[in-house]
């Protein structure tokens, strides 16, 4: 093999130019095709998996943000264990329900952007400028949306300057919503926010809003069909994370399985799912 004699051994000149902050304006300017948004895709309507439920909820001194784990594509169970919870960063954490693939590469993105900035600027965004940097990242998919290929997260996080748990949701159009208390986003959103809306209340306890979450999951999953509900044989549950001052935090198998499992119980005994369940 003969030795690469034009390998200088260096950085291209791209990578030594300062530039923006901001990792998905550089790839727009040196690699622009490697942008979710600039991809070329068939005409019509492109059927994939797609990710649903996200629920979030705030209480004092922090928030927390889970999903539930099934991917439909149609009418079939495409996935039943799909990840749809991710830390963005150390305070703050994103949902996805949409297009799975493309959602996933989305947050994959957003992580490296955010990492980008604060290595670049030697400090990190403020809560706000997360949300309009993910607000940006969804307004440049929304040719691939129009395509049926659509990602609308749930973000969510510790603001540090307000010292409180914030909550954004998003349309297809990268439009960005604050939503107070309590927010839902999927195919079964309509039903996760139904139940909150009876049971949420604003001096929850950490451990009372994470049960509130899980309620949530198990009344969308009892009604829309592409929403999972907790499978005790195979031991699948929701995906439950708090964010707070300390930063973020998943609860393990064993916390989700015991949620899980009360929530079951408990609507076993009162089907209706009263009020008093949640205390």
């Amino acid at each position: 093999m003969e030795p690469n004699t034009r390998s200088t051994g260096r950085l291209p000149a791209a990578f030594l130019t300062p530039g923006s902050s901001s990792f998905i304006d550089f790839l727009a300017d040196h690699s622009p095709e490697l942008l979710p948004g600039n991809r070329k895709l068939p005409e019509g309507i492109v059927e994939a998996p797609h990710g649903t439920t996200i629920v979030a909820a705030t209480f004092p001194g922090g928030v927390v943000l889970a999903g539930d784990r099934r991917a439909t594509m149609g009418n079939m169970i495409a996935q039943r264990d799909m990840q749809k919870v991710f830390p963005a960063d150390e305070y703050s954490a994103v949902g996805i329900a949409g297009s799975a693939g493309l959602a996933v590469e989305m947050v994959k993105l957003f992580q490296l952007e955010l990492e980008h900035f604060e290595k670049v600027e030697g400090a990190t965004l403020s809560l706000e400028g997360k949300a309009n940097r993910l607000s940006t990242m969804i307004r440049g998919n929304l040719g691939m949306a129009m395509q049926g290929l659509a990602v609308v997260p749930l973000f969510a996080g510790w603001d540090e300057s307000r010292e409180q748990g914030r909550i954004f949701s998003y349309d297809v159009t990268g439009g960005r919503s604050e939503e107070h208390g309590f927010a839902a986003t999927g195919s079964g959103s309509i039903f996760a926010r139904g139940s909150m809306k009876k049971l949420y209340r604003s001096d929850l306890s950490e451990e009372q809003a994470t049960t509130l979450v899980v309620q949530a999951l198990y009344d969308a999953a009892d009604d829309d069909s592409a929403t999972g509900g907790p499978d005790m044989a195979r031991r699948i549950f929701p995906i439950v994370t708090v964010i707070t001052d300390e930063g973020f935090r998943r609860l393990t198998e064993e916390e989700s399985s015991e949620l899980a499992r009360s929530v079951t119980e408990r609507r076993l005994e009162q089907p209706e799912g009263p009020r008093a369940a949640l205390l």
